[in-house]
């Protein structure tokens, strides 16, 4: 999924050397914070483990050397998952351009109820071009379903909203009264009932899990598409298509 940081390692190893990527001019590295400042964009903190919390960039303080960020609804266990872990990469975008650094010195503030983070000033970002799978959001009024059995619970069948779609992944609403599912799962024979014309058959692996906005009372599952058949990313890629046409034709109404 694109909330997860770039594999270093992997690159490397394919890429040869990856140190082009790499932004470290000081000016250039605070010119791109504060345009997630200005632009209200949310970043995501990436733990060990799975973890992960969105949070708003609020401070850039390169005189001080910090980052200050207010956290997005993340309940105390990701939070104290986030601080325990002792590392976390922070991946965000802006436009097509996917960036992530290392948060390092991260610490938790609370203040009038409210939860925020502080990391030290990154000495560094990484850049990297946004694959080039479109995602799309499903239309409101015809909102696609995955069917499947919770993982750890054989005989607990769910119909969890589908938030958005792309070729390799989708991201799950799960409610927040069922039992929470593990990263790192496998979820076998996932049904997608993407309208009446198109439903298909596709193993699903949980690359991480998000709390989001209060009121949608519920976490995000990021998922990844286990090696879907030809025939399923046809199906997938004609959904897409049709989603992005009629979203056209509503702006032009």
């Amino acid at each position: 999924m694109d909330t997860l940081p770039m594999p270093l390692e992997a690159l490397a190893a394919t890429h040869g050397d990856v140190e082009e990527f790499r932004i470290t001019a000081p000016a250039e590295v605070k010119r791109l914070l504060e345009m997630f400042c200005s632009a209200g964009m949310t970043l995501n903190f990436n733990a060990p483990g799975g973890v992960a919390v969105t949070a708003l960039l609020l401070v850039v303080d390169s005189a001080h050397g910090l980052l200050g960020f207010q956290v997005q609804a993340a309940d105390a266990a990701h939070l104290q998952a986030l601080i325990n872990g002792g590392q976390a990469v922070v991946v965000g975008f802006l436009d097509n351009i996917k960036l992530q650094f290392d948060a390092d010195g991260l610490a938790l503030m609370r203040d009038a109820g409210t939860n925020a983070l502080r990391c030290d000033f990154p000495r560094g970002l990484w850049r990297f071009q946004r694959r080039n799978a479109f995602r799309v959001r499903p239309l409101v009024r015809a909102s696609p379903l995955a069917v499947l059995r919770h993982p750890a619970i054989a005989d607990m069948r769910l119909s969890l909203r589908v938030l958005d779609l792309s070729i390799g992944g989708c991201a799950l609403h799960l409610p927040d009264d069922v039992p929470p599912l593990a990263p790192g799962v496998q979820i076998n024979d996932v049904q997608l009932r993407l309208d009446g014309d198109n439903n298909i058959s596709v193993n699903l692996r949980l690359q991480h899990v998000t709390a989001i906005d209060p009121q949608a009372r519920g976490s995000m599952l990021g998922c990844e598409l286990v090696r879907p058949s030809r025939d399923a990313e046809r199906a997938l890629q004609l959904y897409i298509d049709q989603t992005q046409k009629r979203r056209r034709l509503m702006v032009l109404d």
